[in-house]
């Protein structure tokens, strides 16, 4: 017994110079052709997504990467100081002291060490412990990996389900295109408040009953079509009075893009709970309770609040005047969110995500490193609880939580810049367009055999003057840009545009193309 037990610790304890080369080799290649094929597979997808201008996800990407970098440099300081860790001793008494489980005693009534090593023996020699043991190094080296993956699949999880659900709205977009839409909703159409779609959804609510009606409302239709509809009428109104054929869908996808890459990372603060977490997860004090139910309830109070701006909004019509022409136009104001910031759902909704993400990889790690009947699995009905209301808050922060937010945080004062930047590039683009048609146009008018801008021939002595000189052409578009003075009021904040909710200038610009003389 003696002899197998030195032969298992000879067994852990084996250093490289007792390692065969082929199994040094084989473990070598097998981490550096993962590494490089990650590297490549990131590299391709963010060439491909530049490619095809998708500006938001690359820069979501990005950040990615530089998360990836983040647990890499955590993952080295953790290998390169595990030993040095272990050398520090701290008195047997500090050290049983806020323990996460009880502390097994032996029948000699001492108290057990794992992950003995020379470290350990030093402190023994000593009377105390190491501070960490560098097999605890290793258990938290994996637990940083385990929550940053979980994270990452949690977040692409949640965006892509959201979206899926959201492709519907597609459809109701190309139906404010249609004859039918436009009758329906005829400017010169007098009708009361009330008796509209809109009008019978929120007004019927009193403001008593709003958050209590909200709560279960949420869980049944959340996003109505006449809520998405109405919504993006005002939203129109509101900052885009002269383009009434604004595809608010498309808008509202590269919002939600824009917003992926602040949902993919996590922050410092969020950082910061992690380490709040482990001080506090002493046994007894159940801070798994909290670690559970917290994410339940912050996306339900979510959801709550973004159904209720919804019906304020409606109330708010209601108190303006009952009889309305066209459709009902609610007013977008920033007041109508927590802090005056609709900023502040995204961070919300994230710091839910992320502890979501947490309880779930917490519950994967402590499954590896331990098991299930660990000490951390104590109580096998909370932690089938914990795991259950995980799923749960998936799916309503997927299909409830993640589509209001993505329409109603559009109800702000202010939108993205992105909507000025895409309307920009359209604009440019069909100036382009136009110029080099109208170029054409001219050049097949102007030559000899053409028949193109009138069926006149050339006469002798236009053909015999081969250097006839044409007159300058000047071509001229209007393009609706803001004026100087709302230009001057959009503060620079990073990703969003505070352009005025109401009326837009315009400048004509002359693009002058002067053709040269045919030789």
């Amino acid at each position: 017994m003696a002899a197998e037990a030195s032969s298992n610790s000879s067994t852990t304890t084996r250093s490289l110079e007792d390692t065969s080369t082929w199994a040094l080799a084989t473990v070598c290649f097998c981490f550096i052709s993962v590494s490089i094929l990650l590297e490549h597979s990131i590299n391709l997808i963010s060439k491909w997504l530049k490619k095809h201008r998708k500006k938001s996800l690359y820069e979501a990407v990005e950040k990615l990467k530089s998360e990836l970098m983040l647990v890499g440099f955590i993952s080295l300081i953790l290998t390169t100081t595990q030993v040095p860790i272990s050398n520090i001793c701290i008195p047997i008494k500090v050290a049983d002291t806020m323990l996460p489980c009880h502390k097994k005693v032996t029948k000699t009534g001492h108290s057990t060490e794992t992950g003995g090593s020379s470290n350990s023996d030093k402190c023994a020699i000593k009377g105390m412990v190491s501070l960490v043991s560098q097999q605890g190094l290793g258990q938290l080296h994996i637990l940083i990996f385990v929550l940053a993956t979980t994270q990452l699949v949690y977040s692409l999880l949640t965006m892509a389900l959201g979206r899926a659900k959201m492709r519907r709205w597609k459809a109701w977009e190309e139906e404010t295109r249609t004859i039918s839409y436009q009758v329906a909703n005829d400017p010169q159409r007098f009708r009361f408040l009330r008796q509209t779609t809109f009008g019978r959804r929120h007004m019927s609510t009193w403001i008593e009953s709003l958050w209590i009606k909200c709560f279960f409302r949420q869980f049944f239709h959340s996003v109505a079509k006449v809520d998405y509809l109405t919504l993006r009428h005002g939203f129109i109104a509101a900052h885009l009075p002269s383009n009434i054929h604004f595809n608010f869908q498309q808008y509202i996808q590269r919002s939600l893009e824009d917003d992926f890459k602040v949902v993919v990372g996590i922050s410092p603060p969020m950082w910061l709970a992690v380490v709040l977490f482990m001080l506090a997860d002493v046994h007894g004090w159940h801070m798994y309770h909290w670690i559970a139910y917290a994410p339940l309830i912050f996306v339900l109070t979510l959801g709550t609040k973004l159904e209720v701006i919804v019906a304020k909004m409606a109330l708010q019509l209601k108190d303006q005047n009952t009889v309305i022409t066209g459709a009902p136009l609610v007013q977008p104001n920033d007041k109508l969110f927590w802090f005056s910031q609709p900023r502040f759902v995204l961070t919300l909704l994230h710091f839910t995500l992320f502890m979501n993400a947490f309880d779930i990889a917490f519950f994967i790690w402590v499954t590896l490193e331990f098991g299930f009947n660990s000490c951390y699995h104590e109580h096998v009905e909370i932690t089938i609880t914990r795991v259950v209301l995980a799923v749960i808050v998936q799916v309503i922060c997927s299909y409830i939580t993640l589509p209001l937010y993505a329409l109603v945080t559009q109800m702000g004062s202010h939108f993205k810049s992105a909507v000025l930047e895409e309307q920009t590039a359209k604009v440019i683009k069909q100036w382009y367009a136009d110029v080099k048609k109208r170029q054409k146009m001219k050049k097949l008018a102007s030559h000899p055999n053409s028949d193109i801008g009138g069926s006149r021939k050339p006469s002798p002595t236009e053909v015999s003057s081969p250097r006839t000189r044409q007159s300058p052409t000047t071509l001229t578009k209007t393009i609706s840009f803001p004026s100087d003075d709302e230009i001057s009021q959009v503060q620079e904040e990073p990703g969003e545009a505070n352009v005025p909710s109401r009326g837009s200038g315009s400048r004509i610009v002359n693009f002058e193309s002067r053709e040269a003389p045919h030789n």
